[in-house]
């Protein structure tokens, strides 16, 4: 374990010092709707986050979100495609990519929508408390508190507002900075429930399976119609055997449309779905499956297939390690116990680590409930956080770690 020195307990004290700022930008964060239809929202925190990166002295600038493809939406309509806010601060030494998101999967018209803390002041809730605005405001803190401290870094933030549904308009964003020379990529999202750290992720990809066949009325004219729902299902039942959780294979369907009444025979149907796969071959295997379920565009009935593998697996990997172990070392010297383990989730992280980057991927707060109404944090963890993101980042950035 290394110590912590003079100037990395500085910086701690410092840190505990804003535990009231801490929790009072946390307010701030949650009461700021950011969940789908909350469009205003997402731009109004968007705006309060640039402000603060430029007091640190960014530069930041906001990149237009590239358009997704339109199956994945479904019948929804379009929504509007949000940008993605870098901030790059470009110094000497070792530079960092931190990476987080503004979106949540609560509504803007859902009744769960305030900041509360409990009686005991122990617990927070509210809409993205955990997943992942406490990361977020934890992050800001660190570097406000590096900075403070004459700590000077390099360092880029990469704030997106779509990982909540796959991050297909910042995907690009994020690749490009992540392979522009970054040490590490820190992701903000929340620590595991005993505070741990993931090392792995699988990937994930979505699909579409369509089928078309011949409408007609069921009790005149069944004998000559053919059935798109009949023949989806048959596709279904397929894809139900795919599924092999031991080896980290997931194939889960839904949500599903077919016909418009009970006496006639639907000529079209289709079924949405998600895939999990632990490694490329795994994804390669999952892909060649789906493919083969199409057919030629003569046949009755006839199926089509769009796939899309948007995150890729997060497997160990030797740099990843050595970052996550330097993040252990970091928490062990304040005393944070930090242990390792595994998650069916993704995230950013995947894509980070995918275009190359060493990444670590849960440093935010500890908390649960996520993508529920009892979302919640540990209130001591935003302190604790990020002093642990402080005093890692510190280390990194002073070039005292090597990765490769």
């Amino acid at each position: 374990m290394t110590a912590i020195d003079a100037t990395e307990a500085r910086l701690c004290d410092l840190l505990a010092s804003r535990r009231s700022a801490l929790l009072d930008d946390l307010r701030h964060a949650v009461d700021t709707p950011t969940g789908p239809g909350s469009g205003p929202g997402l731009d109004d925190l968007r705006q309060w986050f640039r402000e603060r990166f430029e007091r640190l002295g960014a530069v930041c600038d906001l990149v237009p979100g590239d358009a997704r493809e339109s199956w994945l939406d479904g019948d929804a309509p379009p929504g509007p495609v949000p940008p993605t806010l870098v901030a790059r601060r470009v110094l000497s030494g070792p530079s960092l990519l931190l990476c987080g998101h503004l979106d949540t999967v609560h509504h803007a018209s859902s009744s769960f929508r305030s900041f509360a803390i409990s009686s005991d002041g122990r617990t927070i809730t509210g809409p993205g408390c955990v997943d992942m605005k406490g990361g977020l405001v934890v992050a800001l803190h660190a570097l406000e508190a590096l900075e403070a401290s004459g700590i000077r870094l390099s360092w880029t933030f990469v704030l997106n507002s779509d990982e909540e549904t796959g991050s297909f308009h910042s995907a690009s964003t994020l690749a490009r900075e992540a392979a522009r020379g970054h040490l590490a990529g820190l992701v903000f999202e929340p620590a595991m429930a005993d505070g741990g750290l993931v090392v792995s992720r699988p990937g994930s990809g979505q699909f579409m399976i369509e089928t078309f066949g011949k409408a007609g009325h069921v009790g005149r004219d069944f004998a000559s119609c053919v059935s798109a729902v009949t023949a989806l299902a048959k596709m279904l039942v397929a894809v139900g055997t795919w599924s092999d959780p031991a080896r980290g294979v997931i194939a889960s369907v839904g949500p599903l449309k077919g016909g418009q009444a009970t006496n006639v025979v639907p000529d079209h149907a289709a079924a949405w779905g998600n895939l999990r796969f632990v490694d490329q071959a795994a994804a390669d295997e999952l892909a060649s499956r789906l493919d083969a379920l199409a057919t030629d565009a003569s046949a009755m009935p006839r199926v089509t297939v769009r796939r899309c593998f948007n995150r890729p697996s997060k497997p160990p990997t030797p740099a990843t390690e050595r970052l996550a172990l330097a993040a252990r070392d970091a928490a062990a010297s304040l005393g944070q116990p930090l242990p390792f383990g595994t998650t069916g989730g993704v995230c950013d992280g995947n894509n980070l680590q995918a275009a190359g980057l060493p990444t670590i991927d849960t440093l935010g707060v500890r908390g649960g409930g996520l993508h529920t109404t009892s979302e919640w944090v540990e209130a001591a963890s935003l302190v604790e956080r990020a002093q642990l993101a402080a005093v890692l980042m510190g280390r990194l950035g002073r070039g005292g770690i090597t990765l490769a």
